[in-house]
């Protein structure tokens, strides 16, 4: 489990401006925050400024972010989803402007490194519902338990349960020709 015992009094030093107690949570989660921005991302710098990013969001909203669960942990995922998307649309945007200019031949990046299927699973996960990609990230890939990951979306976990079946059903059809023994499942068609 997630859970650290010693989480909830380091927080609440946290929230009453004590740099040793934030210090302490960005150490327990930092790398866990990182990897999930990278995986989304599939950039280290980009990766690197989302994870700084989010435990400043952390930080300048201390005294309003609860523990779900006994963690800071989901709240610091959903975060990095959210603001994974936001660096993948001005990178997006930033592309297309220097698609228009002129130069002499593609550069490979970071982005070569990254397995079609991870990219084109990040890709997906940017088009969900931001709840949705937040749910996808917490219960499939960080292994959150579904009650974990609403209360830190704020719903319901029977409302968490019908979102997270539509949206992986969104991503079986969507990354389908990747793996073609899977079969998509359509809503409202027999299994």
């Amino acid at each position: 489990m997630y859970v650290m015992d010693d989480e909830a009094e380091l927080w609440q030093r946290a929230r009453q401006e004590d740099g040793t107690a934030f210090a302490a949570l960005f150490d327990r989660h930092h790398a866990r925050v990182y990897r999930r921005a990278l995986a989304l991302l599939g950039d280290v710098h980009d990766a690197d400024d989302t994870a700084a990013a989010a435990f400043f969001e952390l930080w300048r909203k201390r005294r309003s972010v609860p523990l779900v669960s006994g963690s800071v942990l989901p709240w610091l995922l959903v975060t990095t989803v959210n603001l994974s998307r936001n660096t993948r649309r001005s990178s997006a945007r930033y592309r297309a402007l220097l698609r228009d200019l002129p130069h002499p031949a593609p550069v490979a990046g970071p982005d070569a490194e990254l397995s079609e299927t991870s990219r084109r699973l990040a890709e997906a996960l940017l088009r969900l519902a931001p709840v949705d990609a937040a749910l996808i990230v917490l219960t499939t890939l960080e292994d959150l338990p579904v009650m974990a990951a609403a209360e830190s979306v704020g719903l319901t976990a029977p409302n968490a349960r019908v979102r997270l079946h539509r949206a992986r059903a969104r991503l079986r059809v969507e990354l389908h020709d990747l793996h073609p023994e899977i079969r998509p499942i359509v809503e409202g068609s027999p299994t």
